[in-house]
C-alpha cells in the first residue's frame, strides 16, 4: 500500500468518519490496490445494517473519489 495513498485516503476518512459514527459504526482501512480500488471495513452498528451498502457506495465512495481523482471505487470486506 503507497504510504502517501494511505495518508489521503485517511484523511477523506477522517472527515465522513462522524457521518458514521452518529450512528453508532465506524470506517477502518483495509487495503489500496494498485487500480485504486480502496477496500474498507464498516465496525460497530454498521455490520450487518440494511444500509452499510448505501453507506459504502454513496457515501464513501464518493467522498473518496470527490477528494482523490486516482480512487477508482472502494469495496467492503468483512
Amino acid at each position: 500500500m503507497n504510504p502517501l495513498y494511505r495518508s489521503d485516503v485517511l484523511k477523506a476518512l477522517e472527515q465522513i468518519r462522524p457521518y458514521i459514527k452518529a450512528d453508532g459504526g465506524d470506517v477502518e482501512l483495509v487495503d489500496i490496490a494498485d487500480n485504486g480500488m480502496v477496500s474498507v471495513r464498516l465496525t460497530g452498528n454498521c455490520v450487518g445494517c440494511a444500509s452499510a451498502g448505501v453507506t459504502v457506495f454513496e457515501g464513501i465512495q464518493s467522498a473518496l473519489q470527490g477528494q482523490l481523482a486516482w480512487v477508482t471505487g472502494v469495496r467492503q470486506v468483512e
